[in-house]
């Protein structure tokens, strides 16, 4: 009864009802068979609407960026100034070179 057993499985997802073809010896996924997607109803004022809040949301990030573009040498110039006073602070060592090592 066990040789009249296929080598492998069709089980259907509950979730997506994605279709898995799964090897019953291996335990593994032989194919995938994605869900059917249902058809998109298009409804124009609903377009208009992702765009024009996706061009608000590009115009924001853009503002953040020259925001942080006008702040960048403030913010470079106090990590500048806060190595130079770790720098001094710390003891000059030689370095460790690869070579030092051998």
């Amino acid at each position: 009864m066990a040789k009249n057993r296929p080598a492998s499985v069709e089980v259907e997802c509950p979730c997506c009802q994605a279709k898995l073809m799964v090897d019953r010896e291996l335990g593994v996924v032989l194919s995938h068979t994605p869900p059917p997607r249902p058809p998109s109803s298009v409804d124009l004022d609903d377009t208009a609407r992702l765009l024009r809040e996706q061009a608000e949301r590009v115009e924001a990030k853009f503002k953040l960026s020259v925001e942080a573009e006008r702040m960048k040498d403030d913010v470079l110039e106090r990590k500048f100034a806060e190595g130079l006073k770790k720098a001094k602070d710390q003891p000059v060592e030689k370095p460790l070179r690869d070579f030092d090592l051998d």
